[in-house]
């Protein structure tokens, strides 16, 4: 279980936010909230082990993440707002340098995102929406317990949201669980909210 207690943040000496908590256990999803500048994105960081709190502490199954950021690194799968393409590389050779199941496991994550037609593509190739789906790809490769998503819809047109909704859906039935700051609602037939900045 993935949990946040009191947790607040500063930047340039500005208060973020403040007294945030929060708990996610697997087959849940968290959708945060809020107007820009809320410290979404912020938050994001902060779960994944990247940005120490100013004040709280996250929590894995009880221990606080900062006592292992190796084992922590180890179960997120974390997609923030640039989609880290390596260009030189095909679509496929893409998801297999971070695949932890093989090149079935290669193959299935491009049908779900509707990829499978660009196997041998370069990157440097690919529209926004194909890079964005890439990614989005790449958390399907992983064994990582958590997701953590920042703007995961940026770039996607209605089916390819779509798409990301089975996704997702697919991750939380396998016990995952899933954290995505987004302006826009996510095809999930339950997730709970937080709003920041309210």
């Amino acid at each position: 279980m993935l949990a946040g207690e009191t947790l607040a943040a500063m930047r340039a000496e500005r208060l973020v936010f403040a007294r945030v908590n929060l708990s996610v256990t697997p087959g849940e999803a968290l959708l945060l909230r809020g107007p820009n500048g809320a410290g979404k994105s912020t938050l994001i960081r902060m779960l994944a082990g990247l940005l120490r709190p100013v004040m709280g502490r996250v929590l894995w199954d009880g221990s606080d993440i900062r006592e292992d950021l190796g084992a922590h690194a180890g179960r997120v799968a974390m997609l923030g707002h640039q989609d880290a393409v390596k260009p030189a590389l095909s679509v496929a050779g893409n998801l297999e340098l971070f695949s932890q199941g093989g090149m079935e496991q290669v193959t299935a994550a491009l049908v779900a995102m509707g990829l499978d037609r660009l196997t041998d593509l370069p990157g440097r190739l690919l529209s926004a929406g194909q890079k964005r789906r890439l990614a989005l790809a790449r958390l399907a490769v992983r064994h990582a317990g958590l997701w953590l998503l920042d703007e995961p819809t940026l770039g996607l047109d209605d089916a390819s949201i779509q798409r990301l909704g089975l996704l997702l859906a697919r991750h939380l039935t396998a016990g995952g669980m899933v954290v995505a700051a987004t302006h826009v609602d996510l095809p999930l037939p339950s997730c709970r909210v937080l709003r920041l900045g309210s």
